[in-house]
């Protein structure tokens, strides 16, 4: 089940960091899920630590889900960086 929770709120998350970061037309659903999941994990690891906030994994809240949503956005930047 958590799987699926996963694929969905990554999609969502990994969509709205892409219109946020300009390369929604670059990427479809599958790159957007695959942000959102990456992004989870980055903020997991090394913002939530920072911040004093629970992971994805706790429980999905408005505060978990910006901390996914920044670490979305800062992955798709450094991509973009990268990509120049």
């Amino acid at each position: 089940m958590n799987i699926i929770i996963y694929l969905i709120f990554g999609a969502i998350v990994g969509y709205v960091a892409s219109r946020i970061m300009r390369t929604n037309s670059q990427q479809g659903l599958l790159l957007d899920i695959l942000v959102g999941i990456i992004g989870a994990f980055l903020a997991g690891y090394f913002i939530s630590p920072l911040l004093g906030i629970g992971t994805i994994n706790d429980a999905i809240t408005i505060p978990t889900l910006l901390v996914t949503l920044l670490g979305s956005v800062i992955l798709l930047w450094i991509v973009k960086q990268i990509r120049r």
